[in-house]
């Protein structure tokens, strides 16, 4: 049986899922296909990370009806403080002045579990019209032609669409299969995740504290006793830390928080991630585009992984609604080109921005330590460039989509 809609998306994860969402806000029809059973994916051993979803990114959730369906399981952040160390040097930003492009009020972002954004984005799309879901399912063949693409499933499926969207992450078998090249590296790091427990509310304050190993980031989340905790370390110490037994564990994560929380215990087991980085050449090819991280993927020193995908999302969302609004082919370079220009800037510059930023903060010395004390003061005491991280913070800088700014099509 053929099926025919707008747009075939392969990957049902979290940027898949939105782009899918969007697309709809549009009146744009897309088949998600995805070889993971839904259900497993929201299960807490599945992904036990937490994310912290900009302000921007969380205007298009309020606009996609995405917000309230997470009502009650969201943490605000209210204020994000970072420091060199545990040192005196450190840079406040509150997001409750308005300033940086926000408004008086609003968080900075907003802490979630993965699984409850996973769950809100599944639902939401059950219930969508204009979303198809296959999966399980995956693809036995892809065609791309000049004249429109045709994806054969497993199931026996065949779907037509002008516009084919890769939302399969890293290793993306579509971006290899289309010729795509992507710089890529280790950063010869690894992340530990968790989640801890505190005697001392966090009072919804992000805090971002720099080592020579590697940041050290506690992330507020609900009931304000609880916090994610992102890790990083030498990917070669790793599962030597993995392996302390915990208590021993928790003594090295207080030293490293240094008890402002004070006592405090881990609320789930910890887990590893490598860390890395890559970037597309290119966003587009023949009547194909990339989103997420089949295009890109950064290290997490700035939390804006999964906000430049939800950017992504955004921008072709509405590059394609557009598109179909004016009668046109929508999987035509010249339309693809436009969603190209939007977000391969963007998303390099930050890419880059996050590199340099890593690299900076894990040069060893204490004249290192000591300028970056001061480059931090220096960035607070200028009302401009404390704006400029504050935006770039919100994921509000830039030319936005409307999906960004709260309004729905």
């Amino acid at each position: 049986m053929d099926e025919t809609p707008d747009v075939i998306l392969i990957g049902g994860g979290l940027v898949g899922m939105t782009t899918a969402l969007a697309l709809a806000a549009f009146g744009v029809r897309s088949a998600v296909v995805d070889t993971a059973d839904l259900e497993t994916t929201v299960a807490s051993g599945f992904d036990g990370r937490a994310t912290a979803i900009a302000s921007a990114s969380w205007r298009m959730f309020e606009a996609l009806g995405l917000a309230e369906r997470l009502e009650g399981l969201d943490c605000p952040i209210d204020e994000i403080r970072v420091s060199e160390g545990l040192g005196r040097h450190s840079l406040h930003f509150d997001g409750r002045t308005g300033t940086g492009g926000g408004v008086a009020g609003e968080p900075l972002g907003h802490m979630l579990e993965n699984r409850h954004i996973r769950r809100a984005l599944i639902d939401a799309g059950r219930e969508e019209p204009l979303i198809d879901l296959y999966a399980p399912d995956r693809t036995t063949d892809i065609e791309r032609s000049a004249h429109g693409v045709t994806v054969r499933l497993d199931s026996g499926q065949v779907l037509k669409a002008p516009l084919l969207v890769a939302a399969d992450g890293r290793r993306s078998r579509i971006r290899e299969e289309a010729g795509i090249r992507a710089a890529r590296w280790q950063y010869r790091q690894t992340a530990i995740v968790g989640m801890i427990e505190h005697e001392r509310p966090h009072e919804n304050v992000a805090f971002e504290i720099f080592y020579p190993a590697g940041p050290f980031a506690i992330l507020p989340m609900l009931p304000g006793t609880r916090s994610a905790i992102v890790w990083t370390v030498p990917a070669k110490e790793a599962d030597a830390w993995l392996g302390l037994p915990e208590r021993a564990l928790m003594a090295e994560i207080d030293k490293r928080i240094g008890g402002f929380l004070g006592m405090t215990r881990m609320a789930a087991p910890p887990a590893s991630y490598p860390l890395g980085f890559h970037h597309a050449e290119r966003y587009t090819d023949m009547r194909l585009a990339l989103v997420g991280d089949a295009a890109h993927g950064i290290h997490p020193i700035a939390g804006q992984g999964l906000n430049m995908g939800l950017r992504d999302a955004a921008a072709l969302a509405e590059v394609v609604g557009d598109g179909v609004r004016l009668g046109l082919d929508i999987g035509e370079t010249e339309v693809l080109a436009r969603y190209q220009r939007w977000r391969g800037f963007d998303n390099m510059a930050v890419s880059v921005s996050t590199d340099v930023l890593n690299r900076l903060f894990g040069l060893p010395g204490e004249t290192m330590k000591h300028v970056r004390g001061l480059g931090l003061s220096m960035v607070g005491r200028v009302p401009p460039l404390k704006n400029f991280f504050m935006a770039e913070a919100r994921g509000a800088s830039g030319d936005l989509p409307g999906l960004l700014r709260g309004e729905r099509p």
